[in-house]
């Protein structure tokens, strides 16, 4: 399977994370952040040239190029580049060719994988940080859009009884797979699903995705909630806020508090039931 691979010169870092944004929505799956510069990946065969220059209408004047690169090439490129998470001394993510990283509470080994690139490192440290706020012992989670699995695989370390861990994309299953076993995990349910499978009602809900996907689930997501669970947004930027928050509290969501890094938010919630 080939990919194409865009190389982008954006005009500042807001620049670039809209991009980051607008393409995570049109199928790229990894991205490859460098100071000036901006790598995306998608399939040959996702590639919708006609949306693709709808994108690129909303930025004139930016400069880029495209080339073919094979799958495997890809692989190893985004391995060498990946860089440790880190959410202060709470938590780390790294790669098993990382060394330990001895001054934390919480450290998760993932195996990178091309589906995943650094520009969601801004989302998952945000979910990560606020995660830290939440008591999970003896709680049931959702993780709806997994990933990686690494905040299914944080909500057990921190005390979880059970996680239902879902995701859409075979990629994912297969790389949480990965990292749930490498990081001796037992209580989660991992699964590939487009939304939510209301068999369970859950304490605590991580959706760190993008705003289509949330606004379009939130009948879902609030389907499985109970009276005060907790729900974590992220995969937002900025300027999603005015867009988001009305539709979270018309879905009696009330907003406890919104933290933004690097142009990006998370928005904690509260099932209220009214």
């Amino acid at each position: 399977m080939n990919y194409i691979e865009f190389d982008f010169t954006p005009e500042d870092k807001l620049q670039q994370e809209q991009l980051i944004a607008l393409l995570s929505e049109e199928g790229f799956e990894g991205f490859e952040e460098t100071p000036g510069t901006l790598k995306a990946f998608i399939k040959e065969e996702d590639w919708q040239e006609p949306r693709f220059y709808d994108i690129m209408g909303l930025f004139p004047g930016l400069k880029y190029c495209q080339e073919i690169v094979e799958n495997r090439n890809w692989n190893e490129q985004w391995e060498s580049s990946f860089e440790p998470v880190l959410v202060n001394d709470f938590a780390a993510i790294r790669a098993s060719f990382h060394e330990p990283i001895t001054t934390v509470k919480h450290e998760i080994v993932i195996t990178p994988k091309m589906s995943f690139g650094t520009g969601h490192h801004a989302t998952t440290y945000l979910m990560m940080e606020q995660m830290a706020e939440i008591d999970f012992t003896g709680k049931t989670v959702i993780d709806f859009g997994t990933g990686t699995g690494v905040l299914a695989i944080l909500a057990e370390k921190l005390g979880a009884e059970k996680i239902e861990a879902l995701d859409n994309d075979e990629w994912s299953i297969d790389n949480s797979r990965e990292n749930i076993d490498a990081n001796a995990c037992k209580r989660i349910h991992l699964y590939k699903a487009e939304t939510i499978e209301p068999s369970v009602k859950a304490d605590i809900i991580l959706a760190n995705i993008n705003l289509n996907v949330i606004t379009a689930n939130l009948d879902a997501i609030t389907a499985v909630c109970k009276p005060d669970t907790v729900v974590l947004f992220s995969g937002l930027l900025a300027t999603d806020k005015d867009i988001i928050i009305p539709r979270l509290e018309n879905n009696n969501l009330a907003i406890i508090g919104v933290f933004e890094r690097n142009n990006w938010l998370a928005i904690k919630t509260k099932y209220t039931d009214c």
